[in-house]
C-alpha cells in the first residue's frame, strides 16, 4: 500500500500538471465509479493536497474528490511508461480540457474514489492523527500521543488515528534503525527509545520522499516510474537475508496478519526489557 512518501510524491507530481485543469469526461469499467462521469464533468481543479494516505482534489463549486489508493492503486498522467505491467491495470480515465488523460491503474480494484462537498470531507479527515513531517509534530507532541497507549509498537505506529502515513514498509525500517523489537509494548519504551523512534520517523520518511518512495511491488509515480527507496531498504521483506549491522538472518513474524521483518539479534526481546 502506498504510504506517506509515495502519496506525497504522487501529489507533487499531480500539482505540476493539473492545477486549473477541468474534467471534461470520465471512463471506467468499475460499476461503483460510474456516477463520476456525470458528477465530475466541468469541475475545475483548484488545489491538490495530501492528508495521511489520502489524495484530495479541491474542485470548483465547493466539491472535493478524495482518492485513497489502497493496496495497488496509482495515478498515471498522459504519456506514462506502458512497458511496465503494473501500469496497465487501468480502471479509471479522467479526460481533461487540455486533451490529456489522467489514468488510475489498480491491480486489485480496492481504491476509494469519492466526490463530496468539501466541508464534509474536512470533518472526515479531522479524525486522522498528526502529520509526522510537519513542524508542529514535535518530540513532546509525539510523547503526548503515546502517553496512554498500549500495544505493540509497530501496530501503534501504523494506526492512522495516532500518526498518519506510516505503514508496513516504513514501520519496519524505523524499528530496525532504532534497534527496537516490533512486538515491544509502547508502555515499556524508555525516553531514549521514544526519542530514537521520533527521530527515525522524520529521517526515514524524508529520505524515502527524496527518493520518490518505494516500489518493491506495484507503486509507480505519475510517469509510471519506480521510486528508488527500495534500493536502500534495511528490513522490509528481507526475511532470511543478513542483517546489515550484525549479519544475523532477518526474521519474519506476523502482527494481526501483517508480516513484519526484524533482526532477532539487534532487536532482541531480552536486550530491550520485553522479557
Amino acid at each position: 500500500m502506498p504510504e506517506l512518501p509515495e502519496v506525497e510524491t504522487t501529489v507533487r507530481g499531480l500539482q505540476k500538471v493539473l492545477i486549473d485543469r477541468t474534467f471534461v469526461d470520465v471512463w471506467t469499467d468499475i460499476q461503483k465509479f460510474t456516477k463520476l462521469k456525470k458528477e465530475l464533468k466541468n469541475k475545475k481543479i483548484k488545489k491538490i493536497w495530501r492528508r495521511g494516505k489520502n489524495i484530495i482534489f479541491d474542485l470548483s463549486d465547493d466539491y472535493s474528490l478524495l482518492v485513497h489508493q489502497k493496496m495497488t492503486g496509482h495515478f498515471l498522467y498522459d504519456n506514462w511508461n506502458k512497458e511496465d505491467k503494473y501500469n496497465n491495470y487501468i480502471h479509471l480515465k479522467f479526460f481533461l480540457d487540455n486533451g490529456r488523460v489522467l489514468a488510475f491503474s489498480d491491480l486489485r480494484k480496492f481504491a476509494k474514489v469519492k466526490l463530496q462537498k468539501s466541508q464534509a470531507l474536512i470533518k472526515e479527515l479531522g479524525l486522522l492523527g498528526p502529520e509526522p513531517l510537519e513542524k508542529e509534530f514535535t518530540f513532546n507532541k509525539f510523547k503526548e500521543i503515546l502517553k496512554n497507549k498500549r500495544g505493540k509498537i509497530k501496530q501503534v505506529l501504523m494506526k492512522q488515528e495516532v500518526i498518519v502515513g506510516i505503514g508496513n514498509i516504513y514501520a519496519d525500517e524505523i524499528l530496525w534503525e532504532t534497534k527496537i523489537h516490533p512486538f515491544k509494548d509502547v508502555s515499556k519504551l524508555t525516553e531514549k527509545q521514544l526519542k530514537d523512534i521520533y527521530q527515525s520517523i522524520k529521517k526515514t520518511l524524508r529520505k524515502a520522499l527524496k527518493m520518490g518512495g518505494t516500489s518493491t511491488s506495484d507503486y509507480r509515480n505519475i510517469k509510471g516510474e519506480k521510486g528508488t527507496f527500495g534500493k536502500v531498504i534495511k528490513a522490509y521483506r528481507r526475511e532470511g537475508e543478513q542483517c546489515y549491522r550484525c549479519k544475523t538472518k532477518m526474521q519474519r513474524e506476523k502482527i494481526n496478519a501483517r508480516s513484519t521483518c526484524f533482526c532477532p539479534k539487534c532487536q532482541t526481546f531480552k536486550r530491550f526489557g520485553i522479557l
